[in-house]
C-alpha cells in the first residue's frame, strides 16, 4: 500500500468517525443535560439528579402520551409487516401487470412531505367520521411505515433461492408451511430491520400526529412539540432522553433478535 492508498484510507476513516461524533454529540448533550440540578438547560450538567425523570413520570399526562405513542408505533408496525410481506411477495414472485406501479404506489409515502400527508389524513379522515381518532392516528402511521418493511424484505426477497421453496413442496409441504418455515426465517433480517425502522419513525412523527391528535389522545412527540413552545427546562431534555433511550432499547432487541451483522449483510 503506497502513500496516496494510505493517506485515502486515513481520510475516509476520520470522514467516518466525524460524522460519527456529528450524529451522536446531540444525543450525548440531552442525556447529559437531563441530569442537571439547574433550573435551566445547562451544559455540562451541574451536578447529578433524577429529579427531572421522576418530575415528568409523576405526571399523567406524559405517562399516557408514552403509552399513546407506544400504542400506536406498535400497531402500526403490526400492519405495516402484514401488508409489507404480502405486497413484497406479490412485486419479486408474482408475474402480475402493474408490478411496478404497485411498487411506486406503496413506496409513495416516502416521497410525499409527511405534513401534506397528515393534512390529507384529516380530511379523508373528517369525510368519513374518524378524525383525530386513535384509528386515524394508526391508518396514518402504517402508511408512512409500510415503505420501510416493504424496501428491507424486497431486499431479502431479491437474494433468496427459491429453490429451498421448491425443495419444501416436494416434500410434502403446503405454501402456509413453506412460507413459516422456510421463507420466513430467511428474510427474518430484512423483516426485523424493516420492523425496527418503522416502529422508530412511528415513535418519533409530528407532522403527521399533530393534525390528528387531540387533548386527551396525544402522542409524546407532539407533547414535547407543544410543551417547548411554552418552556424550555431540564424536564425536556429528560423526556427527550426517554425517547433515546426506547430507540436504544430497540436496537438492543434488534442486536438479540437477529444479530445487527446479519442485518446489514442481507441489506447489501
Amino acid at each position: 500500500m503506497n502513500i496516496v492508498d494510505r493517506l485515502a484510507r486515513f481520510m475516509v476513516v476520520l470522514l467516518a468517525w466525524a460524522g460519527l461524533v456529528f450524529l451522536t454529540l446531540p444525543l450525548v448533550i440531552i442525556v447529559a443535560t437531563s441530569f442537571t440540578e439547574t433550573e435551566f438547560l445547562k451544559f455540562p450538567p451541574v451536578g447529578f439528579t433524577l429529579r427531572w425523570y421522576q418530575q415528568f413520570l409523576a405526571d399523567p399526562s406524559y405517562l399516557s402520551s408514552i403509552w399513546t405513542s407506544v400504542s400506536i408505533a406498535g400497531i402500526a408496525t403490526f400492519f405495516a409487516v402484514v401488508i409489507g410481506v404480502l405486497v413484497a411477495l406479490v412485486i419479486s414472485r408474482s408475474e402480475l401487470r402493474g408490478r411496478r406501479a404497485l411498487n411506486t404506489i406503496f413506496i409513495a409515502p416516502l416521497i410525499l412531505p409527511t405534513i401534506v400527508i397528515g393534512a390529507a389524513l384529516l380530511q379523508f379522515a373528517s369525510a368519513y367520521g374518524f378524525a383525530r381518532s386513535f384509528f386515524a392516528l394508526v391508518v396514518g402511521h402504517t402508511v408512512i411505515v409500510g415503505p420501510y418493511v416493504l424496501r428491507t424484505v424486497l431486499a431479502s426477497l431479491e437474494r433468496f433461492d427459491q429453490s429451498l421453496e421448491e425443495a419444501s413442496y416436494d416434500l410434502g409441504g403446503n405454501a402456509v408451511s413453506t412460507f413459516f418455515l422456510v421463507t420466513l426465517p430467511i428474510i427474518k433480517p430484512g423483516l426485523v430491520a424493516g420492523a425496527l425502522f418503522a416502529f422508530i419513525i412511528s415513535w418519533i412523527n409530528v407532522e403527521l400526529s399533530i393534525f390528528n391528535a387531540t387533548a386527551a389522545l396525544m402522542p409524546i412527540p407532539v407533547k414535547l412539540f407543544n410543551y417547548v413552545q411554552y418552556a424550555v427546562d431540564p424536564m425536556l431534555a429528560a423526556v427527550s432522553a426517554a425517547t433515546i433511550y426506547v430507540a436504544v432499547i430497540a436496537v438492543i432487541v434488534l442486536d438479540l433478535l437477529v444479530g445487527i451483522d446479519r442485518v446489514a449483510v442481507s441489506q447489501k
